[in-house]
Order: C-alpha cells, then sequence, then structure tokens
C-alpha cells in the first residue's frame, strides 16, 4: 500500500499562546542543519523500517509538510527537502502534497519554490477572520493578508485551500464568530477545519486559563459552553453551504478531503520525519509498528543512543481498538461486521458491548450496519474513544 509522508518543520515566527505542538521560535542557524538531518532520514528511511521490523512501501501518494510553519524556510531548503524526498520515494503523479502555511509568509520567492517543487494543497492556519482574536494569541497576519495570501495562490494555481479556525479564542462572541465562520465560506475554499481551543498544561494560554489568570487574555476565553455552541454553529453552516463534515474537526466540499489525513483515520501506512513525527507501518510477523521520534529539537539533530525513537508494536488486539477510535472520528463511521471478518467474533465480543452501550447512551448510532458518532458523542468523543480501549 503506498506510504504517506509527514514532515514536521518546528520553526515559527512567533509562538501563539494556544499551541501545544513541539515548535517555536529557533535561530535561523538552525534551519540549515534540521534540513540536512531530514534529507539525510529520507535517504535512510528503508534502513531504518528494516532496523525496526517494519515494512515501508517506496510508493507514495500523499505528502503533508506541516509544523510549525514550514514557509518560514528559505526557497532553497524547501526545494531541497522536496528533492531529496523524490530521490527516496516514488512519489505519484497524483500525489496530494501539502504545505501548512502562516498567512504572511508566502512571498514570491516561497511561493515559486512550492509551485516548483509540486505543491498541489495549502493548509492556512487562519484560526480567526477577526484581527484582535488573531493577535491575542500571537499570530502575526490580519484578515487582509489572508485573503490576499489566497488571491495569489489561486493565480500561482493552486486551488486545492483549507483553511483552520480555533473556536473559544480569547475576545471571541457569538458574533465575531458567525463573522469568521461567514468569512471562511465567502473565500470559497474546499476545506475547512475547526477546532476546540484546548484548555491543558501543555500551552502558555491553557495553563494560564487552568491557573485563572490573565496573561495572554486568558480572562477573555470563552466558557466550555459557549466553545461548544461556536462549534456546533460552524457545523450548521458549513454543511449547509455544502462543505460537508466528514471527520470531527474537518469538512469540505465533494472531492476535496484530506487524502493525508484520511491515511492516519483509517490506518494506512505513514512515515513521519523529523521533531515529534510519528510513523505507522506495517510489521514483518505483526499488526503495526509506532515509530515516535524525540520531541525536542536537540535531540532530533544531535541524536544519541541515550534518546532512540520509541518503537511500539502493535498487537492485533491494540489495532482493533485504533480502528473504533480512529474510524470513528469520521463521519462514515466503521463496520463491526467488517471488523468481525479481519479479526474474529471472539475479538469483537467486547467491542460490541461497548458499542451497544454508547449506542443506548446516545453516543452512537446505527445507520447501514455501520456505527457512528452522534452529535452528542462528538462533543465527548475522547470519553467515547476511551471505551474501546483494552
Amino acid at each position: 500500500m503506498p506510504t504517506g509522508v509527514y514532515l514536521s518543520v518546528p520553526f515559527c515566527r512567533s509562538k501563539c499562546s494556544y499551541c501545544n505542538f513541539a515548535s517555536g521560535v529557533f535561530s535561523q542557524s538552525q534551519f540549515a542543519r534540521y534540513v540536512e538531518r531530514a534529507c539525510a532520514e529520507f535517504a535512510n528511511a528503508q534502513s531504518m523500517a528494516q532496523t525496526h521490523g517494519a515494512q515501508l512501501d517506496s510508493g507514495v501518494d500523499t505528502v503533508y509538510l506541516g509544523g510549525g510553519t514550514p514557509t518560514t524556510l528559505a526557497p532553497e531548503d524547501l526545494c531541497r527537502l522536496f528533492a531529496h524526498m523524490r530521490q527516496s520515494f516514488a512519489i505519484a503523479p497524483a500525489a496530494e502534497i501539502t504545505v501548512e502555511c502562516a498567512p504572511g509568509t508566502l512571498d514570491e520567492a516561497v511561493l515559486a519554490a512550492l509551485v516548483a517543487s509540486g505543491v498541489n494543497r495549502i493548509s492556512f492556519g487562519v484560526q480567526s477572520f477577526v484581527d484582535r482574536e488573531a493577535a491575542a494569541v500571537g499570530r502575526l497576519h490580519t484578515r487582509d493578508v489572508t485573503l490576499a495570501d489566497i488571491a495569489r495562490l489561486r493565480a500561482a494555481g493552486i486551488t486545492n485551500i483549507n483553511l483552520d479556525l480555533i473556536a473559544g479564542l480569547p475576545h471571541q462572541t457569538a458574533e465575531s464568530w458567525e463573522f469568521s465562520v461567514s468569512e471562511v465560506i465567502e473565500t470559497g475554499v474546499p476545506h475547512v477545519s475547526v477546532y476546540m481551543l484546548e484548555v491543558d498544561e501543555d500551552s502558555r494560554l491553557g495553563r494560564e486559563v487552568m491557573a485563572g489568570g490573565t496573561r495572554y487574555h486568558a480572562h477573555f476565553v470563552p466558557d466550555d459552553a459557549m466553545t461548544i455552541d461556536f462549534y456546533e454553529v460552524a457545523c450548521q453552516r458549513l454543511n449547509a453551504a455544502g462543505i460537508a463534515q466528514y471527520e470531527i474537526s474537518n469538512f469540505a466540499r465533494p472531492g476535496f478531503e484530506s487524502r493525508h489525513n484520511l491515511k492516519y483515520w483509517t490506518r494506512q501506512p505513514y512515515l513521519g520525519v523529523g521533531v515529534d513525527a510519528h510513523s505507522m507501518l506495517g510489521a514483518e510477523g505483526g499488526e503495526a509498528v509506532r515509530i515516535a521520534k524525540p520531541d525536542t529539537l536537540d535531540g532530533f539533530l544531535y541524536p544519541t543512543p541515550l534518546m532512540p525513537p520509541v518503537v511500539t508494536r502493535v498487537s492485533r488486539a491494540q489495532a482493533l481498538e485504533e480502528r473504533f477510535f480512529l474510524g470513528l472520528r469520521l463521519n462514515q463511521g466503521v463496520s463491526p461486521a467488517e471488523l468481525e471478518r479481519e479479526f474474529g467474533a471472539e475479538a469483537m465480543g467486547p467491542q460490541r458491548a461497548v458499542v451497544a452501550r454508547c449506542v443506548a447512551e446516545g453516543l452512537l448510532e446505527e445507520f447501514a450496519e455501520r456505527v457512528r458518532l452522534t452529535p452528542r458523542g462528538r462533543l465527548v468523543s475522547n470519553e467515547v474513544f476511551e471505551r474501546f480501549l483494552e
């Protein structure tokens, strides 16, 4: 089965207060070393897979550069990364090639490098079309910059564009959220991602909200009930506009679903390169192997025997659990009958019992011999997924 390739680029112009990813503001002197290490990982990917008893198909049909902000790299570095990737893998002519961007980082040279490298999909971290809200969390762009970048992408021939929004940002109101959702629809982009603000100790804003403080505009963060309302408004508005929900946080016009992200949710093989990147590959004599790279820049740039990747062999029982909690993210849900044919009636017995309880509680619903999350189930999806864990 063709592989998906994910490259993490952890560099940002500024660190957003809500961000809980392994990214940040680093000296540009680190950039060249990072590109060099990433290129070496592409070249050594097959050897790495064999070392860990994994199978890696050299055919690639999706590529995703995330982060961080990959477009903080110099144009020549972006071209070099794609050139080395193509030397190491057979990238299909019709492959989906996505790069995450922050509005305002697409100057003419960077845009030309992306086009020359075959990039055909861009994901913009807009988060809000209200300038005050974007600035409050450290975003450096404005609404006008975002709209201008979308126009420039289309003029360059890249029309497969995703826009991210976050529900629950500081200062957000029902009116301002309605404005952002309306702006997204008005752009005519074919894909939209809507996330609810994560309040946890892994981000500066999350820690401040939990502490009841005022830094990072934490005292202006909407409460959970308002954030849920915002999410539900987005679901209604986007679906009505023909941008249909196909996953908890993702919406697309027909044919524009993210092919790369679908690999994660349907347990297709993917290779992760870079800081905090994860791989899921088929295994020799087993179900799968998951490989997690170091989650610090130094750990990736200067690997030592003391900081090896974390390698986890996935058993068949664990694979069945993953099929449930990943597949249920999708609106199409999962087919218990198909899973029973694949894993056996005995293995499916406990899972069918979990399904029955979740249906009775209104968290799952049955349709066309499949099961999927209800609207209520999506709002507490992590609690539902935990029930399927061993």
